[in-house]
């Protein structure tokens, strides 16, 4: 008696990504911290310096206006924008509260960038519209000691366009437009945002969509 074993074959369709394009207004203050190149720089002097890095080490006067400049994110063409990292970020936190898989939205949801950080490379979503103002905060530091820090604000009404690439097998656009919806009620971008991974936030970061529901590109 033969037997005849079945051939099973496995049929993977091509990606079906597909891009969305939506303007959002900032419905409350949008506030950004940057790990300042300095701080980067001053924290390779320390490691390189290894043990006497501490040695005789004076306490440098504090330049506010420095550290606020160094919270900005900067392209390279001169321009402030959202690391566009934070838009994908929050859109897959979102997904919690409809009960949408996160590790699958890992897949299929992403955001293209208008430009890059001039000194890090981050790809980030230009801000057409809004300047940021000085902004300080107090704080506690690691150690408990409170502390002052200046960043750069953006009062409600700043404007970004965001430009979503999208597995239209995962999603549709209505899925994207109600995904960056709730982004902009629940979740928030920057500092202070009520998915703060530290706090409960303040309520800073939040926007709607300006331009309708988002129109395929």
């Amino acid at each position: 008696m033969s037997v005849k074993s079945k051939e099973k074959s496995l049929a993977i369709s091509a990606p079906n990504f597909q891009t969305a394009e939506f303007v959002i207004e900032g419905t409350s203050p949008f506030v950004q911290n940057k790990f300042s190149q300095k701080a980067q720089e001053e924290m390779k002097a320390k490691h390189t310096a290894g043990s006497t890095a501490k040695k005789d080490k004076k306490k440098q006067p504090k330049d506010f206006q420095a550290l606020y400049e160094g919270a900005k994110h900067v392209s390279n063409q001169g321009w402030c924008g959202i690391p566009a990292p934070a838009f994908r970020n929050a859109m897959i936190s979102a997904c919690r509260t409809v009960g949408f898989t996160m590790t699958h939205a890992k897949l299929g949801v992403f955001v293209d960038a208008d430009g890059f950080d001039k000194h890090d490379r981050t790809p980030l979503v230009k801000i057409f519209e809004g300047e940021p103002t000085y902004l300080e905060i107090p704080v506690r530091v690691a150690n408990g000691e409170p502390d002052i820090r200046p960043r750069p604000c953006w009062d409600p009404g700043w404007k970004a366009k965001v430009r979503i690439k999208f597995d239209a097998d995962m999603f549709t656009l209505e899925d994207i437009a109600n995904l960056l919806m709730r982004v902009g009620q629940q979740v928030g971008i920057g500092e202070g945002r009520p998915d703060s991974k530290k706090s409960a936030g303040m309520g800073w970061g939040l926007f709607k969509i300006a331009d309708g529901n988002g129109r395929k590109k």
